[in-house]
This record gives structure tokens, C-alpha cells and sequence, in this order.
């Protein structure tokens, strides 16, 4: 299991960015607008990085949703290597057969 305060801060992270997407999005999209004048775009700019770096999307890290691991996770499932593996071991998991060879 990981840390607590660890996967909180995730869970915390990932409210702001549903908070503070729509902002954001609308700030990215007078930035890449050319057709208004440079001073706007500029002033844009700043404003997008005066905002909370937490309410962006790259700074939300992928865990698993059982244990809270951050490495070894599959995007598809949701969930890590080695959740996956005890969940195939109980048969929990559909279509999932153990190999043997």
C-alpha cells in the first residue's frame, strides 16, 4: 500500500484540475488564437502562469485505484501490475488465465 497523504494529495490534485480545466482551457485558447494582437496573447500568457500549478493536468500522477502504487499501472485497467496479478490469482479478474509452459 502506498502512503496515505501520498494518494490524498493525488485525490486533491486531480479536484483542482476538474476545477480549474475550464480556466485554463480558455486562457490556452486566446494564446493560440492568431489572429488577436500579441499584447493579448502575451497577456494571456501570464495569467495562465499566475495560476495554481496543482490545476494542471500534467501534475496528476497515475495509481493504481486498489493499492495507491504508482509504478508498474495499466492505464486500461486502472490499476497496477501486481493488483492485477492477485485479482488473476483468485479468478477475480475475467478472462485472465495463469500461463504455464
Amino acid at each position: 500500500m502506498a502512503k496515505k497523504s501520498a494518494v490524498e494529495k493525488n485525490n486533491r490534485r486531480i479536484r483542482k484540475v476538474a476545477a480549474g480545466s475550464p480556466k485554463r482551457d480558455a486562457l490556452r485558447a486566446i494564446i493560440r488564437n492568431k489572429s488577436l494582437p500579441l499584447e493579448e496573447r502575451f497577456a494571456a500568457s501570464l495569467k495562465l502562469a499566475e495560476l495554481p500549478r496543482d490545476t494542471s493536468r500534467c501534475r496528476v500522477r497515475n495509481r493504481c485505484m486498489i493499492t495507491g502504487r504508482p509504478r508498474g499501472y495499466y492505464r486500461h485497467l486502472k490499476m497496477s501490475r501486481i493488483a492485477l496479478r492477485d485479482l488473476a490469482s483468485f479468478g477475480q479478474a475475467p478472462g485472465v488465465v495463469k500461463s504455464s509452459w
